[in-house]
C-alpha cells in the first residue's frame, strides 16, 4: 500500500480537491491511502474558536460562522445538488462542535482544543471522500481515531505502538482506496487527541509502518525538499535526494517540509518518503531514503521566528554545575519549552525557546529566584546545514548577532 498525504494547501478550495483527483487519476489510487490535513487554514481558524470559548464568548458564534461559510463555499463548488447527503453530513460535524462547547465543562485549555480543532480534518475528508465517490472514484472513509492510539498529553500525545499496529493489522483491506485524516488520534478514554502541529505527517508515517507500506509521498505546493524556505530566502535549490539521517537533522532544526517524528518510523523499515509537487505530479520531487546524504551538496538554511533567547548566570558568580543545569532543564520541561539551542560556559548558560504554549513569564519568574536572567523575545534562530563562509556572509549581512554555535557541518546564529 501507499501513503498519499494531502496537506492544507492542496485542498484549500474546490479547486484543489479537483486537482487532487488529478493527481489521482495520474499516480493511479489502487492500494492506497490519502491522509489529508484541514482545508486551508482552517486549524488556525478552528484554534480562534478555542480562543473565543475561553476568553471572550462573545465572538465565539462569529467564529464557528467562518468555518463554517469556509466550508460552505468548497462545497457550493463541489456539489451542483444542494440535497445531496454531504450537506447534511457537514451539517452534523457542526452541531456536534457546537453541542461540545456547550455541555463541556472541563477548564483545560489543550483538551478542550483537541476535541474542538481536530474537526478541521474530519470536515475535509468528509467533504473528500463524498466527492470522490460522487465523480466514481470509489474509496472508504475511516475515522482515524479508532485506528491511531495515544496517551491523554494533549496537544502533544506520545503513540501507543502496539495497539495502533494491532488496529491496523485487523481493521485495513490491502486493494482499497482509503480516506482518513491526519493530525488526531484517541486515548484510552477515546477522547479526541492531536499530534502536534503539522501532525498529518507524522499520522502518514505511522500507517506506512504498520502497513509496512511501499512508500511515503507527501504531496507540497513546492516541486520537493528545498535548500531553503522560498517565504524566508530569495534563491531556494531542489534537493533531489537526501538520507534518512540528512533528513532528520533538518528537520530536528526545524526544516518545515518535514514533520520531525516523521522520519524515524520510516527509516526503521527503510520505507522512502518522496516530496513531490501536487501541481506537477509527474515531477520527480525529493526521494528521502537511503544512501547519499545530499544531493546536490549546497548549503541549506533555516528559520525559526519568534523564539526567545535566555541567558543565565549564578547571582555569585559562582560555577553553574551539573545539579544546576539538570534544575534547569526540568524547569524547561515543567514550563513546557521546546529547547532548539543550548550553550554553556563556567557562570553562564543559553538557552533558545519556543514559547509555544506562553508560559514563558511563569518560567522568567522562578528562575529570576535563583538566577541572574537577561532575555531577549521575538528573537530568529538560523542554521546553516553545510554551511561555507559566503552563506554566513550572507546571513549576517545587517543582522545583530546575539549567540553563534557552530560545528563541524552546522552553523546556528540568534538574530534580532
Amino acid at each position: 500500500m501507499r501513503i498519499f498525504k494531502f496537506g492544507g494547501a492542496s485542498v484549500k478550495d474546490a479547486e484543489g480537491i479537483r486537482n487532487l483527483v488529478k493527481v489521482l487519476k495520474e499516480t493511479g489510487h489502487d492500494d492506497t491511502f490519502l491522509v489529508i490535513s484541514a482545508m486551508g487554514k482552517i486549524t488556525n481558524a478552528m484554534e480562534a474558536v478555542v480562543d473565543a470559548y475561553f476568553q471572550d464568548k462573545s465572538v465565539l458564534q462569529t467564529a464557528i460562522q467562518e468555518v463554517i461559510d469556509y466550508h460552505a463555499e468548497i462545497l457550493k463548488g463541489l456539489f451542483s445538488n444542494t440535497q445531496h447527503p454531504i450537506f447534511k453530513e457537514v451539517q452534523t460535524l457542526f452541531d456536534e462542535v457546537k453541542g461540545f462547547l456547550a455541555w463541556n465543562k472541563s477548564p483545560k485549555y489543550n483538551f478542550v482544543y483537541d476535541q474542538v480543532v481536530s474537526y478541521g480534518e474530519l470536515l475535509s475528508t468528509t467533504i473528500v471522500s463524498a466527492y470522490l465517490n460522487e465523480i466514481g472514484i470509489q474509496n472508504t472513509w475511516l475515522d482515524i481515531r479508532n485506528f491511531i492510539k495515544t496517551d491523554s498529553n494533549y496537544r502533544d500525545v506520545s503513540i501507543d505502538w502496539e495497539k495502533t499496529q494491532l488496529r491496523v493489522t485487523q481493521g485495513l483491506d490491502k486493494g482499497k482506496l482509503y480516506v482518513s485524516q491526519g493530525f488526531i488520534g484517541s486515548d484510552e478514554n477515546n477522547f479526541t487527541t492531536t499530534l502536534g502541529r503539522e501532525g498529518s505527517d507524522y499520522t502518514a508515517a505511522i500507517l506506512a509502518y504498520c502497513l509496512n507500506a511501499h512508500s511515503v509521498t507527501i504531496w507540497k505546493d513546492v516541486p520537493g525538499v528545498l535548500n531553503a524556505d522560498p517565504r524566508y530566502f530569495e534563491q531556494s535549490q531542489l534537493l533531489n535526494k537526501i538520507s534518512y539521517r540528512e533528513a532528520i537533522e533538518l528537520a530536528f532544526y526545524g526544516a518545515s517540509v518535514i514533520h520531525p517524528k516523521t522520519l524515524q518510523p520510516l527509516q526503521r523499515k527503510e520505507i522512502p518518503l518522496l516530496v513531490k509537487s501536487f501541481l506537477n505530479p509527474k515531477d520527480p520531487g525529493t526521494t528521502v531514503g537511503k544512501g547519499e546524504d545530499i544531493e546536490p551538496l549546497v548549503p541549506c538554511f533555516i528559520v525559526k521566528k519568534n523564539q526567545v533567547l535566555m541567558k543565565l548566570s549564578s547571582l555569585d558568580f559562582s560555577f553553574i554545575v551539573e545539579d544546576s543545569i539538570g534544575d534547569l532543564f526540568k524547569l524547561l520541561h515543567d514550563y513546557k519549552m521546546k529547547v532548539d539551542l543550548i550553550q554553556n560556559s563556567a557562570i553562564s548558560f543559553s538557552v533558545c525557546v519556543d514559547n509555544q504554549f506562553g508560559r514563558l513569564e511563569e518560567l522568567l519568574n522562578h528562575l529570576k529566584g535563583k538566577f541572574k536572567v537577561v532575555h531577549h523575545e521575538n528573537v530568529s534562530l538560523y542554521t546553516i546545514r553545510h554551511f561555507d563562509s559566503r552563506s554566513i556572509d550572507a546571513l549576517q549581512n545587517g543582522k545583530e548577532v546575539l549567540l553563534e554555535q557552530r560545528g563541524k557541518e552546522t552553523v546556528q546564529l540568534v538574530v534580532k
